[in-house]
């Protein structure tokens, strides 16, 4: 497993992580979630993103029991912050008081006295930028969070939030934006920014929610039990967008690609992503632990640019590109 910086700060982390959105808790029970840790903790990786309303906090529960007993100086976890964790008003958002309650939750869930990265899960409209950045910062010095960053935040929010954190002498490092072959839409404004800034990304879906893998075919039924038949934990609507004959064409025309790479179609959609200089880390889930085993062997395979440029002239009329796709909720959910 290869180790890349965290935007310009000093910090390590692995360039495939482990994430358990909608998988712990929802698609797999914690005996399998648990069995998913470790064959990632095997694999090499050390770094873990999860978030508080993962399942109502049963995700950030799980994922701490699993690494519960490893040395935590060498494991790098991150969560976030903004959506509701409870029915109340305050119990959402990116107020203080939400902040400063949110990080002491989610360190009990956890079972650890810090988290290495908090982030803002999304921009938050009712709040002052100026506050969330206040409470962020007290975070920090409280020792609860050791860096801060965001999520699917704008371009123009990722500036104005740097320059509090500037101000504030705290550590904005990171954006954790939706990011594959398929859904590009951070490159046209998000990217280069966060390069400006020295924000590094942590991105999650780099199958595209599985649709990279190959595994859903034009014009036959979705496999049962992945993640377009997944409507507790919300996966089937995620995945949607994809599950169009013409995408799922495309995607099928990369197999000559991959067995070229000598990748699987889901490890070629991985080291697509690691391929961008931006990124610090993809984000990969799983809910067998032989899926993990595939997706890090793209871990220190650099993607050959020819090769990269293929995938792009392939999938080019079915990729999400508009940058206006990254947004937040105008009001708090």
């Amino acid at each position: 497993m290869e180790h890349r910086s965290l935007g310009r700060s000093g910090l390590k982390i692995s360039e495939i992580a482990y994430g358990n959105w909608i998988t712990h808790g929802g698609q797999v029970e914690a005996d399998q979630a648990t069995s998913c840790v470790r064959a990632a903790l095997d694999a090499g990786i050390t770094t873990f993103d999860t978030a508080d309303v993962y399942m109502r906090g049963a995700a950030e529960t799980i994922l701490g029991e699993a690494l519960a007993g490893e040395r935590r100086e060498g494991l790098e976890i991150f969560t976030k912050v903004y959506w509701p964790v409870g029915d109340g008003v305050n119990d959402r958002g990116l107020s203080r008081k939400h902040i400063l309650e949110g990080i002491d939750a989610s360190l009990r869930r956890l079972g650890t006295d810090y988290v290495d990265l908090y982030q803002a899960h999304r921009y938050d409209y009712e709040t002052p930028l100026e506050e969330t950045m206040l409470a962020f910062a007290d975070v920090v010095r409280s020792g609860k969070a050791l860096y801060i960053g965001v999520s699917e935040w704008r371009a123009e929010q990722i500036r104005a939030a740097k320059a509090l954190a500037d101000e504030l002498h705290v550590p904005l490092v990171s954006n954790q934006p939706q990011y594959s072959a398929l859904y590009r839409v951070i490159e046209a404004e998000v990217l280069p920014t966060s390069k400006e800034l020295g924000l590094g990304q942590v991105v999650f879906s780099p199958i595209a929610q599985g649709v990279l893998t190959g595994k859903y075919v034009p014009g036959q039924p979705v496999p049962e039990g992945s993640r377009a038949t997944d409507e507790k934990g919300g996966g089937a609507q995620f995945i949607s967008r994809f599950l169009r004959d013409d995408v799922l064409q495309r995607v099928q025309d990369l197999k000559p690609v991959a067995d070229e790479a000598g990748l699987s179609l889901a490890a070629l959609a991985v080291a697509w992503v690691l391929a961008e200089d931006g990124v610090s880390a993809a984000i990969i889930g799983a809910s067998r632990p032989e899926q993990i085993a595939d997706n890090v062997a793209a871990s220190g395979k650099p993607l050959d640019p020819a090769l990269k440029a293929r995938i792009d002239e392939i999938l080019a009329p079915v990729a999400l590109t508009d940058p206006e796709l990254t947004q937040s909720p105008q009001s708090r959910p």
